[in-house]
Formats: structure tokens, C-alpha cells, sequence
């Protein structure tokens, strides 16, 4: 089947919302208030990991089959464990219940700031998002009419609203904050993590075929291409929307320093510009763009748990992951958040390697590279962390913190491209001998 442009074009605007949620929100325009002046070299590098490995993971995942072929490259156990810590961080573990989280706190605040009842409203609040997010998954074939028809352009016209009334109420950007004024680039790559994406892109690649399938697509090979070409629209698409959020995010740090989260900083826009319409406006934006990541994770998890244990039903997983996340997101967003920056710094190293490797020989020419890189890089990436968190010995933490980038948080890099070297050399050898 010929695709048309229509075609494609309800796809890029379906991959783009399964990518945009809550973090891509809150994050681009923290980054900005806190970055101020130094906020275009900031988003440089939070662009890198927000939208560049993205786009490069969807077309990794679909190059190599799917996630556990891609992870079995390393070894069959990587491959029988990697996928799941991935899919229990992008699914009911983090990303899920944040999704509900974040959106209630914008519209706790629009409808619900002052009340006792709270706890309660978010109880609720929780309780029918996720049946709602729950049925709509419950046909993913059927995302790119429901995703890409409705929920994505409704997205897009309330962000350019907001972004219109900014332009209408101009401040200058404020002074850098410290973390941002000596080495900004590093310091956007790092928040970059926040958004998940190249990990999500990792889980979506397989639901992105499934659309094409349905649309008509057969051939394995047109499927990659299609792929593609739509993850880099969609890619094209987060960066201008990035782009606007983050001078919505300089303007508001610039007129009300201060903010503690990305939610602030566009809830304090939001309402100088629009007044409690404003703020209505802001929860409606959040409530689309959380409902639609959190239907794309619903069902790219329930199907990868689907096909590791048949005999569960997929519409059974789809409903234990949305009761599960009732119960975390009712823990609040800021634990959430907590608790997602060690695991992401575990986790995207590795989650950057496999991509990059996924454009190298395959690994009959290679056969060594994927074991020592992955397994190498997913070993410091730990060391690392245990590091960080003080449980290592003294000796051993300070021979780590002399790592070129330790102290900016890009510790691992240096013992990644030293493995991928290994990896390569030993290869080469083996070959020869």
C-alpha cells in the first residue's frame, strides 16, 4: 500500500504524542528559567537527548526487530533483564504514574488550590484517568486515529495559545543559575534524562510498527523506512515545541524567579497573561499531553508482558498496569521524581549505547563489541551510582571521581568509549587469528 501524505502525517503527529507528556512539559521550561541567558547552549544539549537519540531509537528498535532482539546482541541474560527494568522504569514503575501525578497537580491548582480534600480529589482524579487512558489503549492499532486525529492537534493549539500570549507579555531573560553557567550544554544533556524519551523510544518503536501495519504496510523493509521518516518528523515537531517552551520558560524566570518546577514556571505565565483562564488553559494542556503518553505506555507495556507470558491476557496487563499506577501516582509527583534520577542515571548510559551501537556492524563482524560495550558500560554506569550514593569504599570512590566529566555527571563516558574500543579491537583480532 502507497502511503499518502495524509497518511504520514497522522503518524508523525501519533509519534509525537506518544513521546510528549508530563516531562516534556515541566522540563524545557525549568531548564530555561534556571539556564536565563545561557538557555539557547542549554537546550543545545537537552535537545541531544530529548530529541536526537529519540528519533535515533525508534529507527534502532525498528532496525533491529525489537527491544529484547536489540538487548540479545549483548547476551540472552541482558536481554532477559534489560527490557524489563526498562519496561517496569517506562511503565508502571515511574513514567506511568507521573503522567496522573503531574496533571493533577496543574489542575489542582486551576480548580482545587485551598482545599482540604486533596488527598481525596486526587484519589478520584487518578481513578478515572487511567480508565479512560485504560480503554483507549485497549485497541493500540487504533492510536494514530484516536492520537493523531484528535488528542495531538487539540495539544498543539492550546501550546501555541500559550506561547502567543507570551510573545504578548515579553520580559527579558534572567541571570544564569550556577549549574548553568560554566558548562550549560552538559548540563541540558543531563536534564534531557528527565523526559525518558530515548528510553521511551526503546518501548515505542514496536506500537510505531503495529500503527503501520494497520495502516497497511507489510514489508519489513518499507516498515523501517516509514519508521523513519516519521520519527524524524515527530523529532522535528518536539524540537519546535521544545523551542517554544523554553522561551515561554526564560520569559517566566525572568519576570518571577524563583520557581521550584516547571509547573510553577508555566502556571505563573499562564496566569499573568490569562488570569485564572489562563491556569484553566494550563491544566488542559497537561491533562492532553499526560493522557496521551500514558496511553502509549499502557500499551507498549502490556504488549511487550503479553508476549513474554501469553497466557495473561493483553487487555488483563493493561488493566494491572493502570491499577498499579493508581496506587504510585497517589504517592505524590515529587517522590515520583525522586526516585526516577537514580534510576535514570543507571539506565540511560546503557540506553545511549545500544542505540549508537544498533548503527554499527552487525555482530557477526563484530562479535565482541556488544558484549564488552553493554556489558561495560551498563557495570560503570552502576559503579558510578553506588559511588554517588556513598556505599562504595572510599578508595574505590575516589579512584571514580577523577573520571574526566565525573563531577558534571558524564563519569561513564570515558569508560563507554574505552569499551567500545575494546570491543572493537578484540573483534578484529579474533577475526585475524
Amino acid at each position: 500500500m502507497k502511503r499518502t501524505a495524509h497518511h504520514r502525517l497522522l503518524m508523525i503527529l501519533t509519534v509525537f504524542s506518544l513521546f510528549f507528556g508530563a516531562g516534556n512539559l515541566i522540563f524545557p521550561p525549568f531548564l530555561a528559567a534556571q539556564a536565563g541567558q545561557n538557555t539557547w547552549p542549554a537546550m543545545a544539549g537537552f535537545c541531544l537527548t530529548a530529541v536526537g537519540f529519540p528519533v535515533l531509537g525508534v529507527m534502532a528498535v525498528t532496525r533491529a526487530g525489537d527491544l529484547h532482539r536489540l538487548a540479545a546482541r549483548v547476551h540472552p541474560a541482558f536481554a532477559a533483564v534489560f527490557p524489563l527494568l526498562i519496561y517496569l522504569a517506562i511503565g508502571p514503575g515511574l513514567a506511568i504514574p507521573r503522567t496522573a501525578s503531574t496533571s493533577f497537580e496543574m489542575v489542582a491548582q486551576a480548580a482545587l488550590e485551598g482545599s482540604t480534600r486533596l488527598p481525596l480529589w486526587q484519589l478520584a482524579y487518578s481513578l478515572v484517568f487511567f480508565v479512560v487512558a485504560g480503554l483507549i489503549a485497549l485497541k493500540p492499532d487504533a492510536l494514530t486515529q484516536r492520537l493523531g486525529k484528535i488528542l495531538c492537534p487539540l495539544l498543539l493549539a492550546l501550546i501555541g495559545a500559550l506561547f502567543v500570549g507570551c510573545l504578548l507579555a515579553p520580559h527579558p531573560y534572567g541571570a544564569a543559575a550556577e549549574a548553568y553557567q560554566t558548562h550549560p550544554v552538559i548540563q541540558g544533556f543531563l536534564d534531557g534524562y528527565q523526559t525518558m524519551d530515548a528510553i521511551a523510544a526503546l518501548v515505542f518503536g514496536s506500537v510505531i510498527a503495529l500503527n503501520l501495519r494497520a495502516l497497511g504496510l507489510t514489508e519489513a523493509r518499507a516498515i523501517r523506512t516509514e519508521a523513519a521518516l516519521d520519527g524524524l518528523g515527530a523529532g522535528v515537531l518536539l524540537g519546535v515545541i521544545y523551542l517554544c517552551l523554553a522561551h515561554i520558560g526564560g520569559v517566566s524566570g525572568g519576570a518571577w524567579p524563583g520557581a521550584k518546577n516547571g509547573a510553577q514556571v508555566l502556571s505563573q505565565l499562564a496566569g499573568s497573561v490569562y488570569g485564572r483562564g489562563g491556569m484553566a488553559l494550563l491544566a488542559a494542556i497537561f491533562v492532553v499531553a499526560c493522557l496521551n503518553t500514558c496511553v502509549g505506555l499502557l500499551s507498549s507495556c502490556a504488549s511487550y508482558f503479553h508476549q513474554r507470558l501469553p497466557k495473561v491476557s493483553y487487555p488483563a496487563w493493561v488493566a494491572l498496569f493502570a491499577l498499579i499506577s493508581v496506587g504510585i501516582s497517589n504517592v505524590g509527583l515529587n517522590q515520583i521524581l525522586a526516585l526516577s534520577v537514580p534510576v535514570l542515571n543507571l539506565l540511560y548510559p546503557i540506553v545511549l549505547v545500544l542505540i549508537l551501537l544498533a548503527y554499527l556492524p552487525k555482530t557477526e563482524t563484530l562479535p565482541l563489541l556488544y558484549p564488552i560495550a553493554g556489558w561495560g558500560t551498563l557495570a560503570a554506569s552502576a559503579a558510578l551510582l553506588a559511588a554517588r550514593a556513598g556505599v562504595l569504599p572510599a578508595a574505590l570512590t575516589d579512584g571514580l571521581q577523577v573520571l574526566p566529566l565525573y563531577a558534571q555527571g558524564l563519569g561513564w563516558l570515558c569508560p563507554c568509549l574505552v569499551f567500545l574500543a575494546l570491543g572493537a579491537g578484540l573483534s578484529l583480532l579474533k577475526q585475524r587469528a
